[in-house]
């Protein structure tokens, strides 16, 4: 079974993700800010990890993503930013962190169903 880690500070967005991709055969974790999410994806290696941007606390979405690209065990995740953050400057610091794509809020649930089918196969 493919796992999913779900990371945005607001329980609503990551129920209303959750539900989006409940359709697929996936174990769904959820983390409401970066350390967390840093913790789960250590302990977990999901498939996929979908990270927010703009997060209370010590990480903010690029510091997760440059973390987890930069250790060896975790660097094969593929992560998809979703964030409202959708400036150029912001897509390019999402590269420059690493992230396998970006995807801005308000974000359509099929489009994002269908991505996610399309990463885990």
């Amino acid at each position: 079974m493919k796992k999913i880690l779900i990371v945005d500070d607001q329980e609503e967005v990551r129920e209303l993700v959750e539900v989006t991709l409940n359709i697929g055969d996936y174990k769904i974790f959820q983390a409401e800010n970066g350390k967390t999410a840093v913790e789960i994806a250590r302990s977990e290696l999901p498939d996929l990890i979908l990270l927010d941007v703009q997060m209370p606390g010590e990480m903010d979405g690029f510091e997760v993503c440059e973390t987890l690209k930069k250790d060896p065990e975790t660097a094969g995740i593929t992560i998809i930013m979703l964030t409202a953050m959708g400036q150029e400057l912001d897509k390019e610091r999402g590269n420059e962190a690493g992230c396998d794509g970006y995807y801005t809020k308000p974000f359509s649930p099929l489009e994002l169903m269908n991505k996610v089918e399309e990463i885990l196969g």
